[in-house]
């Protein structure tokens, strides 16, 4: 019996560790195969290897170079002043709306979680034409202020619903204390919810930084002329065009592009893990 026991918890252990091995393979081969080709000299990505024979750092410096083909520092500070601003845009926005659905009961409120619910199922693109045409009739084209309000009116629905279910875990009991005590909505929602709800904070404040700076089929479609552009759609120029694409030029740019994200990770991270596995307790 202990040696079926031990045979079948052995099992699970070698199936849970072979799953994980797995998925760490394909996270990191990827990654280093980006890293070798930032340091393979040329352009081509025929002749790079994992580790390249001859490395070089003539790719980062041209990033750097001030080109006016290649505006890489420009584009970079573009998209941290959009992730900048939507994620802080995105934490006071969501913190609001989650302590309204979750704390308050009114006409609407059931309808209005729905309508949340099936505006994360539309897709993105669907909308292109319709904010492309709104852009156009606000004279907002190349506006960068334009597409962080766009990219925190995306974040609502669904960051909404996971500070909301972690508020809903944050007992009553406290709100009405503090009520006896003399302290308004207001008051209660300040000094107490917002304190208790870092680790969701947290989450929505990582998801609010990380979106612009993937996202390509958005900010295409808003910003037109190279000086308004962010890392996605510079660094996609790179590469597009027939004769003079730079794929090492552009793995040297997208490593780049994780260097903030890291940053902004190791300082969340302790809140980050557990805010994504309580944020879903209620509904």
């Amino acid at each position: 019996m202990r040696a079926s026991v031990r045979s079948k918890k052995f099992l699970r252990l070698f199936v849970s560790y072979a799953i994980l091995t797995f998925v760490a393979m394909a996270i990191i081969y990827p990654l280093l195969w980006t890293i070798g080709a930032s340091l393979n000299p040329g352009n081509s990505l025929i002749s790079t290897t994992l580790i390249p024979n001859n490395p070089t750092f003539d790719h980062y410096r041209e990033l750097f170079a001030g080109k006016e083909s290649l505006p890489y520092a420009r584009w970079y500070w573009n998209s941290m002043k959009i992730s900048f601003f939507t994620m802080i845009g995105s934490v006071i926005s969501v913190s609001f709306t989650a302590y309204a659905f979750s704390r308050f009961r009114f006409k609407g409120r059931k309808n209005a979680l729905t309508l949340f619910l099936l505006l994360q199922m539309v897709p993105q693109f669907s909308a292109l034409i319709a904010l492309f045409v709104l852009a156009q009739m606000l004279g907002m084209i190349n506006s960068h202020w334009l597409l962080i309000l766009l990219y925190i009116g995306g974040q609502i629905p669904m960051n909404t619903y996971l500070m909301k279910g972690y508020m809903d875990s944050i007992p009553r009991d406290l709100d009405e204390s503090a009520k006896i005590d003399g302290a308004s909505s207001t008051r209660i929602f300040f000094q107490i919810l917002l304190p208790l709800s870092k680790p969701m904070i947290a989450v929505v404040a990582m998801n609010g930084f990380t979106g612009p700076l993937g996202d390509f089929v958005l900010s295409s479609a808003i910003l037109r002329t190279p000086d308004a552009y962010t890392l996605p759609i510079g660094l996609y120029n790179l590469v597009n065009e027939v004769m003079g694409a730079s794929y090492t030029t552009f793995a040297a740019g997208a490593l780049l592009i994780s260097i903030p994200v890291a940053i902004v990770f190791l300082m969340l991270q302790r809140n980050f893990v557990s805010g994504l596995t309580l944020g879903g307790i209620k509904g």
